[in-house]
């Protein structure tokens, strides 16, 4: 695979959640070995993160990039902080 293919495959965690896409990879120019590599998260529309993660973290380079760990999106937070709140309503009938 050439770094040209590598950029832009979507990246998934060891749960395989998709975490984002590869933006940019480092690597030492002497041994040519893939030292680390940016992604991109997407948190909504218009907002998105970016993370690097060493390639010791990588699992397995194919069609899909598979982390070797979990990767917890902020995406994935808000939905837990809005699963852990619960609201009452009580709807009162008129008679």
């Amino acid at each position: 695979m050439q770094i040209k293919e590598f950029i832009g495959s979507t990246v998934l965690d060891k749960n395989a959640n998709v975490v984002g896409k590869v933006d940019n990879v480092d690597f030492d120019t002497e041994t040519g070995k893939i030292e680390t590599i940016a992604l991109t998260l997407q948190k909504n529309i218009f907002t998105r993160d970016e993370l690097e993660i060493n390639f010791d973290d990588i699992q397995t380079i194919g069609a899909y990039v598979i982390l070797n760990k979990e990767i917890e999106t902020e995406v994935e937070e808000e939905a837990e902080e809005a699963e852990a709140e619960t609201v009452e309503i009580e709807i009162e009938e008129d008679e």
